[in-house]
């Protein structure tokens, strides 16, 4: 190890992107990979938005100036559409509640910088979730304190109280929650909910709403009334443009401020700016697909359920959570393994995680290949 790197980033692991595999390369194929592995839209932008946006870079764009520092458009933007979402007055939220960030990523680590650092504070997280919290955190020297969750994938929420009343040191100074939960597709319950509001002030309240166009249920409306919380989504998922890295929060005046001081200069490309922007204007018509992956998601559980070997969970999301069951497990211990390595070789990436597999919703046709796939290789009972 060069001597200059801190000791302790040895032990991490990097996070690995996509086409997942267990070795951590990638899939290796002449057949067309069906990639459900990483819960984005299974549709591409429409040509004529494509179309727009090289129009945009051809004739608008300026290679050799920076982007709009500020935000300032997709800011208003983005708080019209919040406002729309949440089905509020359009003055509820304005652009001073919005700070924009290359990817949740960028933001969930501002959000550290600004919470946690210099050992004033550490982070509570409900696993199995968004990996990235912890993983950020740890990059930062920040410790992570983790709870369970209950067979429904419900937070301990007396193991998460008895985590924030232990005073130690650093005490908990930020909550995270995803709403819908990931790996998992569960939303947060009314208990859940009612125990973040209990939460103190002084403790950062996170709600990651990454999936929020799937699940059509948001905290937005709350945020007016408790500058301790905030809201993050991305334009990644059903606005089908993950390859432009475009998150943003949604919070506090005061907050965003805040976040706004910590954030790179020119962090977000003008043409990232400008699909997300595009995006908004067309979201009525981007959005009207999630009606047909929500109908592929109930086709894709009924069809995942009738296999006895498999549990397979509620989703509030564009994905499905399954494990095995336990006499699944005792009969063949390695099956999940096996299952996943044939599936990726058959052509079908999903995700291995937390003692089961997330399968992303695809196409109709990728879907159909998932089935039929998965009926090869799951013998039947």
């Amino acid at each position: 190890m060069l001597p200059f790197i801190r000791s302790d980033l040895v032990q991490f692991n990097a996070y690995k992107p996509h086409p997942n595999s267990a070795s951590g390369k990638a899939v290796e194929s002449s057949m067309p990979l069906d990639r459900l592995d990483t819960n984005e839209s299974p549709f591409d932008l429409p040509q004529e938005l494509k179309e727009k946006l090289a129009w945009m870079y051809q004739h608008e764009l300026e290679s050799n100036r920076y982007p709009d520092g500020g935000h300032a458009q997709l800011k208003s933007a983005i708080a019209q559409y919040v406002n729309e979402s949440a089905a509020l007055d359009n003055s509820s939220f304005t652009s001073a509640n919005i700070s924009v960030g290359n990817g949740s990523d960028e933001l969930i680590r501002s959000l550290l910088i600004a919470t946690c650092l210099r050992g004033e504070g550490a982070i509570l997280v409900a696993n199995p979730t968004f990996s990235m919290y912890g993983i950020l955190a740890q990059t930062l020297g920040i410790p992570a304190i983790a709870v369970g969750r209950n067979a429904k994938f419900e937070i301990d929420l007396d193991a998460a109280k008895l985590a924030i009343a232990d005073r130690q040191n650093p005490p908990i100074r930020v909550v995270f929650v995803v709403h819908p939960n990931s790996p998992t597709a569960n939303a947060l319950t009314a208990a859940e909910l009612e125990w973040l509001r209990g939460i103190p002030e002084e403790i950062l309240v996170v709600i990651d709403e990454a999936y929020f166009e799937f699940s059509q249920t948001t905290a937005a409306s709350e945020l007016l009334q408790r500058s301790n919380w905030i809201i993050l989504r991305t334009f990644s998922k059903a606005f089908r443009l993950a390859a432009h890295r475009v998150g943003y929060a949604i919070a506090h005046p005061e907050l965003i401020a805040t976040l706004e001081k910590i954030r790179l200069p020119y962090n977000l490309p003008a043409y990232s700016q400008a699909a997300a922007a595009i995006a908004l204007q067309n979201r009525h018509d981007l959005l009207a697909t999630i009606p047909q992956i929500l109908s592929e998601r109930s086709r894709l559980m009924q069809a995942l359920t009738a296999y006895p070997q498999f549990k397979v969970y509620p989703s509030a999301a564009n994905f499905i959570f399954m494990q095995l069951q336990q006499d699944a497990i005792a009969s063949a211990p390695d099956f999940l393994n096996q299952l996943h390595q044939q599936l990726q070789a058959s052509g079908t990436l999903v995700r291995q995680i937390s003692n089961g597999l997330r399968i992303t919703v695809g196409t109709p046709a990728e879907n159909a290949r998932t089935l039929e796939r998965m009926r090869s290789v799951v013998p039947s009972q």
